[in-house]
């Protein structure tokens, strides 16, 4: 270390915690640095032994790192209650974060023994299962079980994420109900679970449940579509010849599933029904699928030459 890094090491040193707040964003930036992470370490003391306010101001910050490192305090020294960690994962926008909070929010389930703190715990867990991030539902969803309300994950088996799903499949087994009976009977209904149908393709049988899911294919309402095709690759019963139709689906998204389904299949399909989906007026959708499956065949370098 040399002369000028001691005298900025013993400045720092000198400072109140209180003063050091303000520097976070500059501390935490030089802290990647060879010798800058002991004003980081000053840093984290200081948050961590002083006000919670200083904590609580920091949350707030503009800088990514400095916020992270407030809430990873906020959450050790337990400054936020479950119902605000709860709503921090599922309102903000950074997956760091809505791990982060949603984890905390969880592990508070646990030790919710009063009465008021078993409320308190099941609406935290009512807003993460309520939360528009997957990631942030499956947390709520794999909290049931341990609040005891297992058999409200069943909504969640045709949740529109393959992760919530699995996790809803999940605490239904631990509670003793198997879900392929319900995702059965949800496909009977599928306009009004749509995310069933690829959850059948999850954990149904090829035998009793691929012709379901290939009548699903035909249902007028697009979401059923692209579920049915996701769960006839979950299946692994993706069938070319009845599948390749799907490429001319009026709804994007169902073109993207049937082209995320084919590409194993691609050298299979005929050139020439490729080529023609190239063309410039065809939608934009059937023209990024044709020339997917072009390339996924080896056929890439023709794609111009129509």
């Amino acid at each position: 270390m040399n002369s000028s890094e001691e005298k900025a090491r013993e400045a720092v040193v000198r400072l109140p915690g209180g003063e050091l707040l303000p520097l976070a964003e500059l501390i935490l930036l030089l802290s990647r640095r060879t010798q800058g992470g002991y004003a980081r370490a000053l840093l984290e003391r200081a948050l961590r032994k002083g006000p919670a306010a200083d904590v609580v101001a920091l949350m707030s910050h503009r800088d990514r790192t400095t916020y992270r490192l407030a809430y990873r305090i906020a959450v050790e020294r337990g400054l936020l209650t479950a119902v605000e960690l709860a709503a921090t994962a599922a309102t903000c926008g950074d997956v760091t974060l809505q791990d982060l909070c949603a984890e905390a929010a969880v592990a508070t389930l646990a030790g919710s023994a009063d009465a008021s703190g078993a409320e308190s715990g099941a609406a935290a867990l009512d807003r993460l299962l309520t939360a528009r991030a997957a990631r942030v539902r499956a947390a709520g969803v794999t909290a049931l079980r341990r609040a005891g309300r297992p058999g409200e994950a069943r909504p969640f088996l045709a949740d529109r994420s393959c992760v919530v799903r699995a996790c809803a499949r999940y605490v239904l087994r631990q509670g003793g109900i198997d879900p392929l009976p319900l995702y059965r009977a949800l496909c009977a209904e599928p306009a009004a679970h749509p995310g069933a149908a690829a959850g059948l393709g999850e954990c149904g049988n090829r035998a009793a449940d691929a012709g379901t899911l290939w009548d699903l294919v035909e249902h007028p309402l697009p979401a059923v579509r692209l579920h049915a095709i996701t769960g006839l690759r979950a299946l692994d019963e993706v069938v070319r010849e009845r599948l390749t139709p799907s490429l001319d689906d009026p709804s994007p998204a169902v073109v993207r599933a049937a082209t995320r389904a084919l590409l194993p299949e691609a050298a299979g399909i005929p050139e020439a029904l490729l080529r023609e989906r190239t063309a410039p007026e065809r939608p934009r959708a059937v023209r990024v699928a044709a020339q997917r499956l072009l390339r996924a065949a080896g056929r890439h370098h023709e794609i111009g030459r129509s």
